[in-house]
């Protein structure tokens, strides 16, 4: 390798990272703004208050027209594709103020094959699948707006079943994923307000508690997740279903006043700060007290409201509604160690035992709640599992007593689970919350698979290493041609899959050394092209929402550097 040419983008990458650091000690980065964030938060405004949010709306609507493509889709962030969920609730916001672009009807019918109702809900409902954890409230929004007439149409949700106490979700087969209770809350009390029915004397009975749970689960900040997108599904229905003066919806509609940025538009997210300050933990070359005690800082010290998670996980920010998960709390764990030298503290011991708390019975790792296993993003998946073994791995030489046994035999059933998800699969790992949406299936195996290679390698276990050995192949199999990786084979390059490849490769210094020159070669001529730190989506959120970071490209090549000239 040119040891030059990394020390020239190394010293570039660093400066930049470190001009994006907050006043507090922190990196914030800047997600990008969002298509759908913006067009369900201008249509819950305008339900719940048109006249006192008027300034907002009309700002809102500005910028949809303004990155509407010239056929009259949008995606989800500026830099993606058309898709039909973008489009979809950005016509509706549009139609729910007068002003839904002819095209944009247009480019639906054609998404779904025609016109009618019918189309548009089996369209929506057949795109997600079993899961409906977006695809009814897009139909909701729909309804509320008069796009679709016939609210039968729309699968109930059972808003009574969110009083039953959590442990008991795992047995019910609630259509939603674990973090998208407050809108099956929500929305069922609404679908109750709008159809009636038989029963609805009864199920009026639940609402009051109900709505005490939905009031348990809501943050200081009034943002449920801190997401634009749920906060403004569940304030929508709220206000539709009788409780628009409700502090629930009201401190809803403050979060979404609070949180909309200059130019009119809503992010996915508010930040990701504690996810990005963990990785910048981690690259950046010493140790730094100041940053370990802000780490520390943002464990959780009690049973989290939202999810009833036990105290000690980090989640993805350090803002009141984020949620304790496992990949932030193993990153919160590798960034401690490389910023303490491995000195143990409470907030470590604590963190390893939120992680085995989490852990599902098959050995692998979830991410928000153990258990649950029915829908995709309550599943064991290979990515955050290996993370964990990190992060385990880094700390019990550290620790002493029953606590390093019990996170020994972790480390161990989770070894054992990544052994077995690769007897059903010959493709790489595929990761759960990064795709590329380039790819024809939108999945990013070369993320997956890079990253945990990087992670396992990191461990020095024999059967880390074994497995990560085993998945090498994929990695140089699916280099372009250009040097770079995309999100699978023959799919574009990018910086951040071409990273995260040479963060793997770097873990073999006596080997594939034309695959490493002609990634670093690629990402080089980026460098002189000055189109290095681009934004380029591959975050996934809730379902199939595409964003960028910013910070993403600095960070992940920093890693890969660090690998290579350490």
């Amino acid at each position: 390798m040119n040891i030059e040419q990394l020390k020239e983008m190394q010293t570039d990458a660093i400066q930049r990272l470190m001009k994006h650091r907050s006043e507090d000690g922190m990196w914030r980065g800047s997600l990008s703004s969002s298509a759908i964030s913006t067009a369900v938060s201008v249509f819950a405004l305008q339900r719940i208050n048109a006249t006192q949010y008027a300034p907002q709306i009309d700002a809102g609507v500005r910028w949809l027209h303004e990155t509407m493509k010239p056929d009259g889709s949008w995606g989800d962030s500026v830099e993606s594709p058309s898709n039909m969920t973008a489009t979809l609730l950005t016509y509706v916001s549009l139609y729910a103020v007068g002003q839904a672009p002819s095209a944009s009807r247009q480019y639906l019918n054609q998404q779904f094959g025609g016109d009618s109702e019918e189309a548009l809900t089996q369209g929506v409902l057949h795109y997600y699948g079993r899961d409906l954890t977006f695809s009814v409230p897009i139909l909701m929004m729909c309804a509320l707006a008069g796009v679709l007439t016939h609210w039968k149409r729309i699968p109930p949700f059972p808003f009574e079943l969110a009083i039953l106490p959590q442990r008991f979700f795992r047995y019910l087969n609630l259509p939603v994923v674990s973090y998208a209770i407050p809108a099956l809350i929500a929305i069922g009390i609404c679908q109750m307000h709008k159809k009636g029915g038989f029963f609805s004397p009864i199920r009026k009975l639940f609402v009051p508690k109900a709505m005490r749970v939905l009031l348990r689960m809501q943050p200081t900040d009034g943002g449920f997740l801190e997401a634009a997108p749920l906060t403004a599904f569940v304030s929508m229905c709220l206000a539709e279903g009788g409780f628009r003066e409700h502090e629930v919806t009201q401190r809803c509609a403050q979060f979404l006043v609070d949180t909309v940025r200059e130019d009119g538009s809503w992010p996915i997210d508010t930040n990701l700060s504690g996810w990005v300050t963990s990785l910048a933990a981690k690259v950046l070359p010493a140790t730094n007290s100041q940053l370990a005690t802000l780490i520390k800082k943002n464990a959780t010290t009690s049973v989290h409201p939202f999810t009833l998670a036990a105290p000690g996980g980090w989640g993805w920010s350090d803002l009141s509604g984020s949620v304790p998960d496992g990949d932030d709390t193993s990153g919160a764990l590798v960034a401690l160690y490389h910023q303490t030298q491995g000195k143990c503290c409470p907030e470590v011991e604590n963190g390893l035992k939120w992680l085995m708390w989490l852990q599902n019975n098959d050995g692998g790792m979830p991410t928000f709640c153990k258990g649950w296993g029915k829908l995709p993003f309550d599943r064991s998946t290979p990515d955050i599992t290996a993370h964990a073994i990190l992060a385990m791995g880094l700390w019990v030489p550290h620790l002493e007593g029953r606590l390093k046994t019990d996170v020994q035999k972790s480390l161990d059933r989770m070894l054992h689970w990544m052994e077995k998800s690769l007897e059903v699969r010959d493709c790489g790992w595929v990761p759960l919350w990064f795709g590329d949406q380039d790819a024809a299936d939108e999945k990013a195996p070369v993320y997956g698979t890079a990253t945990a290679i990087d992670y396992l390698m990191s461990v020095q276990h024999p059967i880390a290493t074994k497995l990560a050995q085993s998945q090498m192949a994929f990695i140089l199999q699916t280099q372009n041609e250009d040097g770079g990786w995309g999100g699978n084979k023959g799919v574009k390059s990018k910086v951040t899959y071409t990273s995260r490849a040479l963060a793997a490769l770097a873990h073999f210094p006596n080997q594939y050394d034309v695959a490493k020159q002609r990634g670093w070669d690629y990402l080089y001529q980026r460098f002189k092209a000055g189109t290095l730190y681009e934004r380029e989506p591959i975050g996934l959120y809730f379902s199939r929402l595409w964003y960028s970071e910013e910070l993403y490209n600095i960070l992940f090549m920093l890693n890969a550097i660090k690998g290579m000239t350490s």
